[in-house]
C-alpha cells in the first residue's frame, strides 16, 4: 500500500476483502504500488445499511471499488436459507452500487456468479443466454439477486454514463475457502471429508448425488488476476466486446469435469484410500455448468491454474490453516 497520496493516487475499495475472493483481489492490489487500497470489516461497515455505506464513501472518496462482497454457500445452504441469500445479496449491490454513483466513483467491478444462468442453458455457457430460461431451484433467490447486481451496473451505466462493470466467475476454490461441511461449496466440503476420513482410517466416503454432473473450477488467485485484468481495461476495449444489454463477462478456465472425476482426484491429493460411494438420493443440482469465456480471452486474459496444482495448494492452504479455519 501506498505512504503518500496526491491528487491522482487511485483510492481501491475492496468490499468484502475478508472472503476468498476479496482476500485475493487484496493480494493482487497489494503487489502493485501508487495506490491507496481502502478495507472495512462487516462489524466495521455492515454493507446493508444504507445510511452507512453512503457516509463511507462521503468520507473515503474511493475512486474504484471491487464488489466482492456477498453471502454464498453451496447447493444446502442456498436450499436452507433462500431469504437470507436474496435479501443480504440484493441490499449490498444495490447500496454499493448506488453509492457509486452518488460520490463519483470512476470504475467499478460487480463479482457475480455462473448461477445466472438458466438450469438448461446450452453449452459452454454464453453472457448471451442471461433470461433466456429457467434458474435452477436450489440456488434460485441468489442467482436472481446476482441477475438484480448486473442490470444495476447496467442501468447506471445507461442513465448516468457511469463505467460499472460485472464478471461472473465459475465455481471458485482455493486459499480463504469455507471448509463447513453444512454450507460449503462442493471442493471443500470434500477436501475435509477426505481428510477427515484418512485421519479416522475409514473405509469409505459419501458423496452426495449421482458424481454425473460436471463443473468448471477456477483457483481464486486466477479469479483475482482476471478482475484486476478487467478493472484495468480501457472503456473503449470493454465496450467493443459487450453489449449494453449483455455487458457481463465469463471468468473461467473453460474446461469441465463431472463429479465423479473431480472427488477421485481430491482422494488421491489427500491421500485417502478407500472406497468413494455416491448418494444419488442427495440433489445434483444443475446437470453441467461450463463457460463459454471466448470474450475474456479475446481481451487478453485466460486461466493459468491447473485443477489438480490448484487442488494441492488448497490442501496444503487447509493443512495448515485447519484449527483456525472459519465454519
Amino acid at each position: 500500500m501506498v505512504t503518500t497520496e496526491d491528487s491522482e493516487t487511485p483510492r481501491i475499495y475492496v468490499a468484502g476483502h475478508r472472503g476468498m475472493v476479496g482476500a485475493a483481489i487484496l493480494r493482487q492490489l497489494t503487489v502493485a504500488s501508487h495506490r491507496v487500497l481502502l478495507t472495512r470489516t462487516h462489524r466495521e461497515l455492515d454493507l446493508t445499511d444504507s445510511a452507512a455505506v453512503d457516509a463511507f464513501f462521503a468520507a473515503e472518496r474511493p475512486t474504484q471499488v471491487y464488489l466482492a462482497a456477498a453471502k454464498v454457500g453451496g447447493i444446502h445452504a442456498n436450499d436452507t436459507y433462500p431469504a437470507e441469500f436474496i435479501y443480504q445479496n440484493l441490499m449490498i449491490e444495490a447500496n454499493v452500487i448506488h453509492a457509486a454513483w452518488r460520490h463519483g466513483v470512476e470504475r467499478l467491478l460487480f463479482l457475480g456468479s455462473s448461477c445466472i444462468y438458466p438450469r438448461d442453458a446450452a453449452q459452454p455457457m454464453a453472457e448471451e443466454a442471461l433470461l433466456t430460461g429457467g434458474l435452477e431451484p436450489t440456488n434460485e433467490p441468489y442467482a436472481i439477486a446476482k441477475i438484480a447486481g448486473i442490470k444495476l451496473c447496467e442501468s447506471y451505466n445507461r442513465q448516468y454514463g457511469t463505467d460499472f462493470r460485472s464478471v461472473m466467475p465459475t465455481n471458485l476454490y482455493g486459499p480463504g475457502d469455507n471448509f463447513d461441511l453444512a454450507n460449503s461449496h462442493v471442493i471443500p466440503a470434500l477436501v475435509r471429508k477426505f481428510h477427515e476420513a484418512k485421519q479416522a482410517g475409514a473405509a469409505e466416503v459419501e458423496v452426495w448425488g449421482s458424481g454425473r454432473p460436471r463443473r468448471e473450477f477456477l483457483h481464486v488467485d486466477d479469479m483475482a488476476a482476471a478482475c484486476v485484468h478487467v478493472m484495468g481495461l480501457e472503456p473503449a476495449a470493454h465496450q467493443a466486446h459487450t453489449d449494453p444489454r449483455c455487458s457481463h463477462l465469463n471468468v473461467g478456465t473453460g474446461e469441465d469435469v463431472s463429479i465423479a472425476e473431480l472427488a477421485r482426484t481430491i482422494g488421491e491429493v489427500v491421500g485417502f484410500e478407500g472406497e468413494i460411494r455416491f448418494d444419488p438420493s442427495k440433489p445434483d443440482g444443475t446437470p453441467r455448468k461450463l463457460l463459454d469465456v471466448s470474450r475474456l480471452r479475446s481481451l487478453g486474459w485466460q486461466a493459468a491454474i491447473e485443477l489438480r496444482e490448484g487442488l494441492e495448494q488448497t490442501y496444503r492452504w487447509f493443512l495448515e490453516n485447519r484449527a483456525s479455519l472459519r465454519a
